[in-house]
């Protein structure tokens, strides 16, 4: 069994409207995917989420997404190659700044959103986010979706000189392909916790989940997303931190 991180998206809450329960997850994750300011953000909650990040040993992650605050970047865009590149870098050096002024660093990127879906289904916006880590740091892994088959995707990434992290989803359906089953679905975002902590360990144990249609699938991940918006979540989270905990004492 691969020792399995766990990842929560964070810092999107904006001025004083607030999302998710960043302080109640954050003792619980290895990541913090830590929004840019296209998708939710501000300078103020990256920076505190960044110093929250840091006082619990939380590796940091740029969250970058399409400019879409209205549609909290769920809703693709027609952007050019060149202006996702862009976007990509400018929003990856906003939180490195703020990240130095913290004596910290960026240490890898997840993309959010519609661009996570698209840069996983198009080579085109694969090369352009691609482009843009390699830019700031060839170093810095790219965060992208688990599937069934993923040698595309890792023959992409050599292609462009940068490492890949395969993440899955405890809270989400899969269809055949591995692909996230899409939000407006009946199904697509799993509610009860014991479905959630079942399919964890499913991931974590390599066994075979079972996807939309019925099959078989097994997803090689690296990493594991976890969600805190409420307090049933929250639950879940901790749930899945102590079973990750206890495959890894056992094996």
């Amino acid at each position: 069994m691969r020792s399995l991180k766990l990842n929560a998206d964070m810092g999107e809450s904006f001025g004083p409207w607030v999302m998710g329960l960043d302080h109640e997850v954050m003792p619980y994750v290895d990541m913090a995917n830590i929004a840019c300011g296209f998708h939710a953000s501000d300078p103020d909650v990256m920076r505190r989420t960044i110093r929250l990040a840091k006082d619990h040993g939380v590796s940091i992650g740029a969250h970058p997404a399409y400019p879409d605050l209205v549609g909290f970047g769920r809703r693709s865009m027609a952007c050019s190659a060149s202006e996702i590149e862009n976007l990509v870098l400018y929003q990856i050096g906003a939180l490195s700044g703020l990240c130095r002024a913290e004596s910290t660093e960026v240490r890898y990127v997840k993309p959010h959103g519609a661009l996570y879906n698209d840069m996983a289904k198009k080579p085109e916006i694969f090369a352009a986010v691609a482009r843009a880590v390699r830019a700031f740091d060839p170093d810095l892994p790219l965060m992208t979706l688990a599937t069934r088959q993923t040698d595309t995707m890792r023959e992409q990434a050599e292609q462009h000189g940068i490492r890949l992290w395969f993440e899955a989803f405890a809270d989400r359906a899969y269809d055949s392909e591995g692909r996230l089953v899409a939000r407006s679905e009946p199904g697509a975002v799993h509610h009860d916790p014991e479905l959630i902590i079942n399919q964890a360990r499913l991931i974590a144990t390599g066994q075979p989940l079972t996807a939309s249609d019925g099959s078989d699938l097994v997803l090689q991940a690296d990493t594991l997303c976890v969600h805190g918006d409420n307090e049933e979540s929250i639950a879940a989270v901790r749930r899945i931190r102590d079973m990750l905990n206890t495959l890894e004492s056992a094996s």
